[in-house]
């Protein structure tokens, strides 16, 4: 079918089903847009200025952890622009992307041949330090950190003095992070690794509560750490609270050296001989003592042994057991031994003892009190419940009552609308089956001709019985005439 075939069945419509063709075209082109708007939402740009390689990177794994959909675009990322705020937000509060570092290629991409030799060294320690910075990022616990570097001096004059190089550091840990003493000592040969003639101790590193950071800082980390592994074991082995752990770790404040010489025999006899001989001449008047001494050589062993600082000492243990468990003290000693590493000849102490716990007495209840336990807290409920059928009981025979007339008020309702507009005959027909209070109320509704012409159809003593009702006043609950035939009118 050509086009032109089908403009001209258009043409050939009429007037309202033109219309009707093109509101049906417009509403489908409408739909189709906002379907696409829907489908297509606005995308925008993530943030407001170009990202560096590394921001771009930190910010694509994150997203893609969080399962959010974004395009990359040169140095940025394209979202939908109606959750651009709430991405911003989640990466400001996870701190990403980091401030930007620059790394040793860029601080040295201006450098030149002119460049004076002081701008040339402060920028060699500016991307030194971008590097470190970058690569303690990667720490596990570190969340950023930053770096300063002051390089050594050496004297030129003799009355100049020389300083060592030294480097601070400040770390952002993770929120709850800790690092052990193991980190620590890492983290500052790392540093000083990274600086040439920087020596360890002249590395000062500093947390985000601006404490520093040492060996003896994470000192009781490490006692802790023994100490919650020992009380572990012993709560696995003889049950939760028969034993009580408490670990105290020393370690070396200062570097020491001890010298071990040892001195062995060449062959099977001794290293040395001493000999001793006295005579004594009583006419002569003369004494004689002569001592020998005859040393063989022996074989001689010197050992060296250098402390740290920051090394551990000593360890002293404290393992408090219950003298009511009837534990072995000396199971208890291996295996507190074992767990934190005992050494008696670093001088560490370990110290097991059964004491007396002191014991909070339980409580023996009887029946009748595991009864009151149970049944208090279904009180509010039966009371409640009692409180309905309360209600009930007296409010049953009114609510009966309200009932009856309702039912009554509907019967006469209906009925007179059925003999509304009627003959007499045709009511009393109606009326065959009613009891008199019923037919006195119906009655008294119509004219007073007809309801005269329907009481002479009644027999006499009937008839009386619904002269006598109509002659009561009426309920409340059950409307007069008027009101009977006006719903029927």
């Amino acid at each position: 079918m050509s086009l032109d075939s089908i403009l001209a069945r258009i043409a050939a419509l009429p007037r309202k089903a033109k219309a009707g063709a093109i509101a049906t075209l417009a509403c489908a082109i409408v739909s189709g847009i906002g379907i696409e708007i829907v489908a297509n939402p606005p995308r925008a740009a993530l943030f407001a200025q170009p990202l560096h390689p590394e921001q771009l990177t930190e910010v694509e794994d994150r997203l893609a952890q969080w399962n959010v959909a974004f395009t990359p675009s040169g140095q940025n990322v394209v979202v939908d622009a109606g959750h651009r705020n709430d991405i911003l937000l989640r990466l400001s509060l996870a701190g990403v992307p980091h401030a930007h570092v620059a790394t040793t290629g860029e601080a040295l991409a201006n450098v030149g041949v002119l460049t004076p030799q002081a701008v040339v060294d402060a920028q060699t320690r500016t991307g030194l330090a971008g590097d470190i910075e970058l690569a303690l990022r990667s720490v596990n616990g570190v969340d950023d950190a930053r770096v300063i570097i002051a390089p050594g001096k050496v004297a030129e004059f003799a009355d100049q003095g020389s300083a060592d190089a030294t480097a601070s550091v400040r770390l952002q840990l993770h929120p709850g992070a800790h690092l052990s003493r193991t980190s620590v000592a890492g983290i500052r040969s790392f540093v000083a690794a990274a600086v040439t003639g920087l020596d360890p101790s002249h590395v000062t590193i500093l947390d985000d509560r601006g404490l520093a950071l040492s060996a003896d800082s994470s000192e009781s980390e490490d006692a802790t750490a023994l100490q919650t592994s020992l009380q572990t074991a012993l709560d696995d082995a003889l049950g939760t609270g028969v034993a009580i752990v408490r670990v105290h770790a020393e370690y070396a404040s200062s570097e020491s050296e001890q010298r071990d010489v040892r001195r062995a025999p060449l062959g099977s006899a001794s290293i040395a001989r001493v000999s001793a001989s006295e005579s004594f001449d009583g006419q002569g008047r003369r004494y004689e003592k002569n001592d020998e001494q005859d040393d063989r050589g022996s074989d001689v062993r010197e050992s060296v042994a250098r402390v740290p600082r920051g090394s551990l000492a000593r360890i002293t243990t404290a393992v408090f057991v219950d003298a009511q468990s009837a534990v072995a003290l000396e199971n208890v000693r291996a295996l507190a031994a074992a767990t934190v590493g005992y050494d008696h000849r670093r001088g560490d102490v370990l110290t097991v003892e059964a004491v007396n716990f002191h014991h909070a007495r339980s409580q023996v209840h009887d029946v009748w009190f595991l009864l009151y336990g149970a049944l208090v807290p279904l009180l509010p409920t039966v009371a409640v419940v009692l409180g309905f059928l309360v209600a009930g009981r007296y409010a049953a025979p009114h609510v009966a009552a309200m009932t009856k007339r309702y039912l009554e008020r509907s019967s006469l309702a209906r009925i007179s609308s059925r003999v509304a507009g009627v003959a007499p005959a045709q009511v009393r027909g109606a009326l065959a089956n009613e009891p008199p209070h019923a037919a006195a109320a119906i009655i008294s509704a119509l004219p007073a001709a007809t309801a005269a012409a329907v009481l002479e159809l009644y027999p006499a003593h009937e008839r009386e019985a619904i002269v006598r009702r109509m002659q009561r006043a009426h309920s409340p609950l059950v409307p007069d005439a008027s009101e009977i035939l006006g719903r029927h009118a």
